[in-house]
């Protein structure tokens, strides 16, 4: 159990000290910044996919809706 724990304590002192800077200089708890940072990079992320996926059905329906041709021919 001690392997994990040195390890873990290290990256909470030296990992989380800019959490703890920045909750110094808002004057709020360290926890708070944490937690924020990280429902910040879950709701990122989400709306990064779902943008993706948004964007993926737009285009597949532009190109069913608007089929360009490359000469007159092709009609």
């Amino acid at each position: 159990m001690n392997v994990i724990y040195k390890p873990l304590l290290y990256f909470q002192k030296r990992g989380f000290y800019v959490c703890q800077r920045i909750a110094d200089r808002l004057g709020i708890r360290a926890k708070v910044v944490r937690t924020s940072f990280m429902y910040l990079t879950f709701v990122t992320v989400g709306f990064g996919f779902a943008l993706y996926l948004f964007l993926a059905f737009w285009m597949r329906i532009k190109d069913m809706l608007y089929t360009k041709r490359s000469s007159v021919f092709d009609l």
